[in-house]
């Protein structure tokens, strides 16, 4: 076959160092349209990003020639460096990311479950969140590790 056909839908979650409220309110709807920028800048999408005063959830289309490792490392990397430049002074995301894969028939329910953070978050706290993404994924995961 000539050509190369990839769907790679990943759910990805990270948070600030020390999951500390370093995304105002106000600044979010920027931070997420850059975190866009930086994925169309380097060849893949971002389907939606979300999140809150702590943490981001976005929404990745990969080709096959991207790992997703080099795609988060450029998107925290330049978003990192944004931060720092224009809003806030010692802004750093935690060193590591959940990623979750989305089939195609999950991919309408991911985008309203990212665009609704807010309001999801008023019922379960972060900690709890990524707990259970990491159960529903079957990922196996240490406890003390998870939280640094």
């Amino acid at each position: 076959m000539p050509h190369t056909y990839v769907s790679d839908l990943v759910h990805c979650v990270f948070s600030t160092k020390e999951r500390r409220n370093l995304i105002p309110p106000e600044v979010q709807p920027e931070l997420w349209a850059f975190l866009g920028g930086i994925a169309r800048k380097n060849g893949f999408k971002a389907l939606i990003v979300g999140g809150t005063e702590n943490r981001v959830h976005i929404l990745l289309s990969l080709p096959a020639t991207l790992p997703l490792a080099k795609a988060l490392q450029l998107v925290k990397g330049a978003s990192s460096r944004w931060m720092n430049e224009n809003h806030r002074r010692g802004f750093a995301w935690q060193e590591g990311y959940g990623a979750f894969t989305v089939g195609v028939s999950q991919k309408s329910d991911t985008i309203g479950y990212i665009r609704s953070q807010a309001e999801h978050h008023r019922k379960k706290s972060f900690e709890e969140e990524f707990v259970a993404f990491l159960k529903k994924n079957a990922v196996e995961y240490d406890p003390k590790f998870v939280w640094g």
